[in-house]
């Protein structure tokens, strides 16, 4: 703990030194491009201005794109911070700084700096800074997929309070933290695993499974009455020397259900029942019919080759059609390209049964039902292409939980129908997030965490972190 402690201390140190070597590295690049590949307009001999003299201007804005950078907080403590979040913060202090320099130069006429320097010189720092947290960012992605610097979390208490806090932290990898297991005096609750996340157990074997388990944290999410047992099992985490926290009770309503109003001088909680507000699924839904038009005109030629491919492969249509669930369980059908042999359907109960095979999200890795071209329009979502058609009719979102089956929703336990309370998406938080690697009630948690937290620019987050899951198929089988 003390050595964690003093990584935190001196890690923002070598940040600032680190962006203070990036910041002059980007002015003498500035002026490399500048004066000697003379871009974007030739210089004139006697106009050359030698790297020495822009020392001091150099050194000013070092020290004012600093201050900027602590004003937008780039240095504190980043866990769960990207690197788009960073490269805001970067752009907003680096543009304060320039403008400042750029005004001043302006005021004090015997500076004989270039205007144009300085706007090259904000592109090449801002580049540069931008790069080295892109790159740290990968290399704490890779450090963590190979379970370095992954933080081991332990969840007390497995309602619904216990369920918000893990679909949080499985919503956000970035955090380097993971659900190793979950205790609940319930048996109902303390005795089923969530995936990955196992059921260790009544609350009593918590002294045994900290140890066991190598758990950094443990998160208490008791119900309020609990207040001995919580107060006990914070002394417990002391004496073994683990990091307890408790969330309130409050916290069952998110932060993306409140809303603060006022009656008079009184302040009030005010509680949303609606996930997405009617103003944003009208803009969502825009969104959504150009995007699936977009999709359609440019993916055409695609589909006319993939639906040749398929006839050529094996007998029978090219489109598949099924009935699925979308938004308040309501029946659709269900679009793509046929990637199975015609009678797998008939095959998939003999294939439950023989694999033990979970009915409320049935994935085979290797399904021998799969044809030659299934296998490679599968690996790479293209068998999804029709599905912008129940985008266009509005069956569907381009984001949001993945529609299922009805019956896979017969054997649903209730918690797991939150997930259908937002429209049903082609791409969507799980399918981001592991895909055919996760189980239904990993994927629900997920789902769910979205139907909570939905905005504009978590669809646009998505869509994005679906462009590389699709081209390396992560997942999909």
């Amino acid at each position: 703990m003390a050595f964690a402690s003093l990584k935190r201390q001196w890690r923002p140190g070598l940040e600032i030194l680190i962006d203070i070597l990036l910041i002059n590295l980007g002015f003498v690049l500035a002026h490399w491009i500048r004066y000697d590949l003379q871009w974007p307009l030739p210089v004139v001999a006697e106009n050359y201005v030698p790297l020495i003299t822009y020392v001091p201007m150099a050194a000013v804005l070092t020290v004012l794109l600093i201050i900027s950078f602590v004003l937008q907080r780039v240095y504190v403590h980043k866990r769960g911070r990207t690197w788009l979040d960073e490269a805001f913060a970067l752009l907003n202090g680096t543009t304060t700084g320039i403008l400042f320099v750029i005004v001043v130069t302006y005021f004090v006429p015997d500076l004989s700096y270039s205007r144009s320097l300085l706007a090259l010189a904000a592109l090449t720092v801002l580049s540069l800074l931008i790069l080295s947290r892109i790159v740290e960012n990968v290399t704490l992605d890779q450090l963590r997929k190979r379970g370095r610097g992954i933080k081991n979390v332990l969840i007390v208490g497995a309602g619904e309070l216990g369920r918000t806090v893990m679909r949080s932290i499985a919503a956000h990898p970035e955090l380097g933290y993971r659900v190793t297991g979950f205790v609940d005096d319930d048996p109902a609750k303390g005795q089923t695993d969530l995936g990955r996340m196992k059921a260790l157990g009544d609350i009593d074997k918590l002294p045994e499974v900290i140890p066991s388990l190598d758990i950094d944290i443990v998160i208490i999410t008791l119900p309020w009455m609990y207040q001995r047992k919580t107060l006990r099992i914070v002394r417990q985490c002391e004496r073994q020397k683990v990091q307890a926290y408790i969330v309130p009770d409050l916290l069952q309503i998110t932060i993306s259900q409140m809303g603060i109003e006022q009656m008079g001088e009184v302040p009030m909680i005010g509680v949303r029942e609606e996930t997405i507000g009617q103003g944003w699924r009208v803009v969502k839904r825009v969104l959504d019919v150009v995007g699936s038009l977009v999709t359609l005109i440019v993916g055409a030629p695609l589909a006319l080759l993939v639906a040749i491919l398929i006839k050529l492969d094996s007998p029978g249509p090219v489109i598949y059609e099924q009935t699925r669930l979308g938004e308040g369980e309501r029946p659709f059908t269900f679009f793509k390209f046929r990637t199975m042999r015609c009678d797998a359907d008939e095959e998939k109960e003999q294939l439950i049964e023989q694999g033990n095979a979970d009915r409320r999200l049935f994935k085979l890795k290797d399904d021998p039902r799969r044809t030659r071209v299934g296998r490679i329009l599968r690996k790479f979502s293209i068998d999804e292409l029709p599905q912008f058609f129940n985008v266009l009719r509005g069956d569907m979102s381009i984001v949001g939980p993945r529609p299922p089956l009805p019956s896979e929703v017969e054997f649903y336990l209730e918690w797991h129908r939150r997930r259908l309370d937002v429209p049903v998406g082609i791409t969507g938080m799980w399918q981001v997030s592991g895909r055919s690697d996760l189980s239904i009630d990993e994927a629900a948690l997920l789902d769910i965490w979205y139907a909570e937290n939905w905005t504009f620019l978590l669809d646009l987050k998505i869509m994005l972190k679906t462009i590389p899951v699709v081209l390396f198929g992560r997942g999909a089988y």
